[in-house]
C-alpha cells in the first residue's frame, strides 16, 4: 500500500532563476544603445570641425535656431530676403553680421582701421577710407586694387541676399587732380563709384538692388576741418531702409461731399 500511495503522489519540479536576470531584464540593452548614439553624434561633431567654414556655419545656425522660426539675423537670415528686411528696428543686428564677414577679409588687421560702419538717417552707411598709401584704389585712379576688390566682393555676397537697395557714392579730398585737365575730382569721385558698383554687381547684388550712383567730388568731406585728410577720399556704401507698412502714413480719403459741393459752386459761378 504505501508503494501505491507513493507512486500516485505528483512530482513537483523547482526552477531556480539565474542571479542576475531577474534584477535587469533588458535594461543594459537601453543603456548600450544611447551609448552607441553618443559616440556617433560625437564622431559626427569632430568631423563637423574639420569640415569649410560654410559648412560650420550653417550646422552652426541650425542649432541656434532649428525650426527656423526666428527673426534674428544670422548665416541663415541673412541669406534670405524673405527672412529678412533692413528696418530701423534691426539694422544694429545687420551691422553686426556685416562686420563679423569683413574679419574674413585676408588683409583685415591691416584694413580696420580703414572700415567704417555707422547707422544714419538713410540707412547703413559703410565708408572705406582711403589712407596717403592708398588702401583700396591707385592713387588718382579709379581702378581698385586687390585689397579693395576682396573686400567689396565679401561686401556684395552678403548685402546681395538682402532686399533693401544699396547707394553708392565716390568723394575725394580737395587736392586738384594734376593727371589731366580734362579729368578731375568730379569724374574721379563718380568713376570709383561706378567701379565699385559693377564689380558688387558682378559678384552678389541684383542688378535692381542699386539704386544711386553719386560722385561728390571734395563737396562732402569727411573731414572738414582739413580738406587735405586723405580719409576724405572714399567709397561709401548706404543699405537703405525698407519702411514697414505700419510706418507708412495713411492717405486720407477724398471728401466726396466736399468735392461735391465744390462741383456745384464752380456751376454757379458760370
Amino acid at each position: 500500500m504505501a508503494s501505491l500511495d507513493q507512486a500516485k503522489r505528483p512530482i513537483i519540479i523547482i526552477k531556480k532563476k539565474g542571479g542576475h536576470g531577474g534584477h535587469h531584464g533588458g535594461a543594459w540593452k537601453v543603456a548600450y544603445a544611447d551609448f552607441v548614439t553618443a559616440m556617433m553624434a560625437l564622431f559626427i561633431v569632430l568631423w563637423l570641425m574639420n569640415s569649410s567654414k560654410q559648412i560650420q556655419v550653417a550646422v552652426g545656425g541650425y542649432f541656434k535656431d532649428p525650426t527656423g522660426t526666428s527673426k534674428k539675423v544670422g548665416s541663415n537670415q541673412i541669406g534670405s530676403g524673405e527672412n529678412f528686411t533692413l528696418t530701423r528696428d534691426n539694422m544694429p543686428k545687420l551691422k553686426e553680421e556685416l562686420q563679423k564677414a569683413v574679419r574674413q577679409v585676408t588683409n583685415f588687421d591691416k584694413l580696420k582701421n580703414q572700415i567704417e560702419m555707422t547707422i544714419t538717417s538713410e540707412g547703413l552707411r559703410i565708408e572705406l577710407l582711403e589712407s596717403s598709401s592708398g588702401t583700396f584704389f591707385e592713387s588718382g585712379k579709379p581702378g581698385l586694387n586687390g585689397d579693395g576688390r576682396e573686400l567689396l566682393v565679401a561686401l556684395a555676397e552678403q548685402l546681395g541676399k538682402l532686399p533693401n537697395h544699396i547707394s553708392i557714392e565716390g568723394h575725394t579730398d580737395a587736392k586738384p587732380y594734376a593727371w589731366s585737365r580734362d579729368y578731375g575730382n568730379w569724374e574721379l569721385s563718380s568713376d570709383r563709384a561706378n567701379a565699385a558698383r559693377r564689380l558688387m554687381q558682378a559678384s552678389g547684388l541684383r542688378a535692381d538692388q542699386v539704386s544711386q550712383v553719386r560722385g561728390y567730388a571734395d563737396q562732402r568731406l569727411r573731414v572738414a576741418g582739413n580738406p587735405l585728410e586723405p580719409s576724405n577720399r572714399r567709397i561709401s556704401l548706404i543699405v537703405q531702409y525698407v519702411v514697414k507698412d505700419e510706418e507708412e502714413e495713411p492717405v486720407p480719403a477724398p471728401n466726396v461731399e466736399s468735392g461735391a459741393k465744390a462741383q456745384e459752386n464752380q456751376g454757379s459761378e458760370h
